[in-house]
């Protein structure tokens, strides 16, 4: 039996967040949810997370600065944004920090599942194949 994925999920939003918890949970992953960045980077300290969503728009610290610090502290876990906006600019933003993917709100169940299974897979490929300059 192979482990399931490990996903943080990082909104504010309580009914985001048991909306998500409850999807993943029911695709068969592992989910953590927290409602700030500073309680991701905790979690992130102490669990082997290979995939983290979260919301961009949060109080106090954004899920920007959140995208830099797993960028660069832990290079290996897929990131994926949420925005509730069709915002072109944090779209583009959010992928030219390096995030692996986005999903604007609100967005249906199987569009979720997709989106995570997608990204964590050309993410996992690009790690073992990664393309020489």
């Amino acid at each position: 039996m192979s482990k399931a994925l490990r996903v943080l999920v990082v909104d504010d939003e309580a009914i985001l967040r048991t909306l998500l918890d409850r999807i993943l949970k029911k695709e068969g992953y592992e989910v953590f949810p927290v409602d700030s960045v500073e309680a991701a980077l905790n979690k992130l300290e102490k669990e082997e997370i290979e995939i983290v969503v979260s919301d961009i728009n949060m109080p106090g610290t954004d899920g920007f600065e959140l995208l830099r610090r797993i960028k660069k502290d832990y290079p290996g876990i897929c990131v994926i944004m949420m925005t509730g906006y069709s915002d072109v600019f944090s779209v583009k933003d959010v992928l030219m920090l390096g995030a692996d993917d986005y999903i604007t709100k609100p967005f249906k169940s199987l569009e979720i599942s997709m989106i995570i299974e997608r990204a964590y897979w050309r993410s996992l490929s690009e790690r073992e194949n990664p393309v020489k300059a």
